[in-house]
């Protein structure tokens, strides 16, 4: 067990534990697959497109024909649905729409902006250089190409490019159930009459919309009192990882740890050395995985997106995000840390240029939830690391 374990340690620790209890698989319709991580990969069952198609609205015909002022014979129309079943011949055009198949004989599309129409006649007034406007059949993927590999998070483009290639079921991981309990005797519902002394339980609906994101079903364990009984009664739910938020600090109604401790769990890290975060521990019991979050609401959620992404990641063997360290230019001063690694909350943007610049919120009190509406990323700042100044590269963390 650590007792103060790095940012490097604890995720290396996590990945670990998590790695050896990866869940089993199931088949799920394709639309409810959504943050699911593939166990096989999707595999194209049409080609796409399926035949030569037109890529505008026009006349299909033969780039032989096109002369200027030439006058072609409209025989027939292809339409998406209804494609003409003939052979277009020499001098003959078919109106055609965007999406539909072209005909054979034809390898051009004279598009409708480059003619004029005289009855059953139409007549070409640009010049047309070259052949084009036709989507080729496997343009964007063949018969029996992967589309999606295995390991691959299912997001909205790849739920559509699943059901491009005829894809109506995929084989994902189980998505891990997370409990989430919150505790403390002060905590009281959003919508609540306050009295003195009461707080209202923010981070508790915020972590279960994350969880939700990030391809898990969250389990609302409520919250519980001061009281080690309590803990330990939500502890008997039937959950892959249990969250808890709060009551891991040295106070004397700080009960949480000795109460999974006393429900047999076994612990792997104590605290992280990490600002905001510092009370984050996490522990192990057969069955089941615990992480401590911080009462403290950004530090809540800044662990959570350092900590319990990568953990359901590691669960479902999801293939990890792009390692490459991401950096920006910082637009004010930051101080030289200390012991600890730290995490600023931060709005990473372009400038004129396109060049990535992140400003850190003022005030990075780790009480304050008001700077994540407009933050999207962190500012990781080593420990002992020297102060950087305005304009400086830093490494950011992406939050999602």
């Amino acid at each position: 067990m650590i007792r103060m374990a790095t940012v490097e340690q604890a995720l290396a620790l996590i990945a670990e534990q998590a790695g050896a209890r990866l869940l089993g698989q199931e088949s799920i319709p394709l639309a409810a697959s959504f943050g699911r991580t593939l166990v096989e990969p999707v595999v194209a069952h049409v080609s796409q497109p399926p035949a030569d198609v037109s890529a505008m609205d026009g006349y299909a015909v033969r780039h032989a024909d096109m002369k200027m002022g030439a006058s072609l014979q409209v025989t027939a129309e292809s339409r998406a649905g209804v494609p003409f079943a003939g052979v277009l011949s020499a001098g003959e055009a078919v109106r055609i729409f965007t999406g539909a198949h072209v005909p054979p004989g034809a390898d051009h599309i004279l598009i409708q902006e480059d003619t004029r129409r005289e009855g059953d006649a139409v007549i070409v007034t640009f010049e047309q250089p070259k052949p084009e406007n036709i989507r080729r059949a496997g343009m964007d993927f063949a018969y029996g190409a992967v589309l999606v590999p295995a390991g691959h998070a299912m997001t909205e483009g790849a739920i559509s490019l699943a059901a491009a290639g005829n894809c109506g079921r995929v084989t994902v991981r189980k998505a891990p159930r997370i409990g989430v309990l919150a505790n403390g005797d002060e905590l009281v519902e959003a919508g609540s009459d306050i009295a003195l002394g009461q707080v209202v339980n923010s981070i508790q609906p915020a972590l279960i919309a994350l969880i939700r994101r990030w391809g898990a079903i969250p389990v609302d364990l409520g919250v519980s009192h001061d009281d080690e009984a309590d803990v330990r009664k939500r502890l008997s739910t039937p959950c892959d990882v249990i969250v808890s938020i709060g009551g891991a600090s040295v106070g004397d109604y700080d009960v949480v740890r000795s109460a999974f401790a006393a429900d047999g769990f076994v612990a792997v890290f104590e605290k992280v050395a990490v600002k905001p975060g510092k009370p984050t521990w996490f522990s192990v019991r057969e069955t089941t995985l615990a992480l401590g979050l911080p009462g403290n609401p950004a530090a809540a959620m800044v662990t959570a997106q350092l900590f319990l992404r990568p953990l359901i990641a590691a669960l479902t063997a999801a293939t990890p995000s792009d390692t490459t360290p991401q950096r920006a230019h910082t637009q004010t001063p930051l101080p030289a840390t200390g012991g600890r690694a730290e995490y600023l909350r931060a709005v990473l943007t372009l400038n004129a240029e396109g060049r990535a610049q992140v400003r850190a919120a003022e005030n990075q009190d780790s009480s304050m939830l008001s700077p994540f509406l407009t933050a999207n990323a962190l500012i990781r700042r080593p420990i002992k690391i020297a102060a950087a100044g305005a304009g400086d590269l830093v490494d950011i963390v992406i939050l999602e």
